[in-house]
């Protein structure tokens, strides 16, 4: 099991058992924390380093958001798969996309059982 104050974009695709959608480039990308949301306006006051954002809302305004607060990696549960719209603004705004079935809290909870936190660098 991971344990650390950080964890590599992979170990976080592996830990979820993760599908990427945009991104991959960034596997070696570092990751000090998380959060999940689906109130983009909680996400905004939540501003970190380094964070991923797990959100089950499915539009262009996750992208948006994460690029305004310079989140790197969005994570989509619940098996929830973007439009190609969504997915080619990531792109082009440098976001990794992930897909995962989990749910949520079980996401949250298998990166925190991994030495995630939400509380950052």
């Amino acid at each position: 099991m991971y344990r650390g104050a950080a964890m590599k974009l992979r170990d976080v695709v592996s830990i979820l058992d993760a599908e990427i959608l945009a991104g991959s480039e960034n596997l070696d990308l570092e990751i000090t924390s998380a959060c999940g949301s689906d109130l983009m306006s909680d996400v905004m006051a939540y501003v970190k380093e380094n964070v991923l954002l797990l959100t089950g809302l499915v539009n262009p305004q996750v992208i948006r958001t994460a690029e305004m607060m310079d989140i790197k990696v969005v994570v989509f549960v619940r098996g929830k798969v973007p439009g190609k719209n969504i997915v080619d603004l990531a792109a082009e705004k440098g976001i990794s996309v992930l897909t995962t079935r989990e749910p949520m809290f079980v996401a949250c909870g298998k990166l925190y059982s991994a030495g995630l936190t939400g509380r950052g660098a």
